[in-house]
């Protein structure tokens, strides 16, 4: 694979949609850097994807961890071409009043601080060149609500208000675009739907219309709110 492929950073790469898109990217030709939390995940990534594509343990929440990664990645790899914060977590379903206080500072610590963390370490460089697209995750329930995910609604309207502050401050050349990547049968709407979430696409499926459209994105998107219908 040619060095001037394009490097795709992703976070939350080792399951679910993050998993599915890594694929994606691989199949496309593009160059992967990616996280995850779970060390066996990561060994599996890295048993099955070998250079030039590279898999870390690293907890989004943990800015130390994220700052050392970044530097590896930027050292080793060079600067992104995409930047897509995708790692999230959504709370127990309960009504606000009944979720403890330790889960919703984790949910804000992995889906938000998570993201300003990745952001903070990455976009330095990019901005450096003024070259670059970041694409951080949102949701249905980033521009809508329901009930018993208050936490998840929270955590991603401020998905939504960092993205589109974040694109009035890039330089031109660059963009920041909050991703609604639509309803799909992952682990988190298991959670939230039961059974139900069976009638929606699977990761793989998705994929195949995802990567596509996410490496079709471009500073002509900057401060759009993108979704997947």
């Amino acid at each position: 694979m040619a060095r001037t492929a394009k490097l795709i950073v992703l976070t939350g790469a080792t399951r679910g949609l993050g998993r599915a898109l890594l694929e994606g990217f691989i199949k496309s030709g593009a160059r992967v850097a990616g996280c995850g939390r779970d060390s066996s995940q990561v060994e599996e990534l890295q048993r099955c994807y070998n250079k030039p594509h590279h898999f870390s343990v690293v907890d989004v929440a943990d800015s130390d961890a994220v700052s050392a990664w970044a530097a590896n990645v930027l050292a080793d790899f060079g600067t992104p071409d995409f930047l897509i914060n995708n790692a999230g977590i959504i709370n127990k379903n309960a009504p606000l009043w009944d979720v403890p206080t330790d889960e919703f500072s984790r949910v804000m610590d992995i889906n938000v601080k998570g993201v300003h963390s990745v952001l903070r370490s990455f976009l330095p460089s990019m901005i450096k060149r003024k070259k670059g697209v970041v694409i951080n995750f949102s949701s249905g329930w980033g521009r809508s609500a329901a009930p018993d995910v208050a936490p998840y609604c929270a955590s991603k309207y401020a998905i939504e208000g960092l993205t589109l502050a974040l694109a009035k401050e890039l330089p031109a050349g660059m963009s920041a675009i909050p991703f609604n990547p639509g309803i799909i049968d992952t682990d988190m709407l298991r959670s939230c739907f039961g059974s139900s979430a069976m009638s929606y696409p699977s990761p793989a499926r998705w994929a195949e219309r995802a990567v596509p459209f996410l490496l079709g994105l471009s500073p002509r998107e900057n401060g759009q709110l993108v979704s997947i219908d």
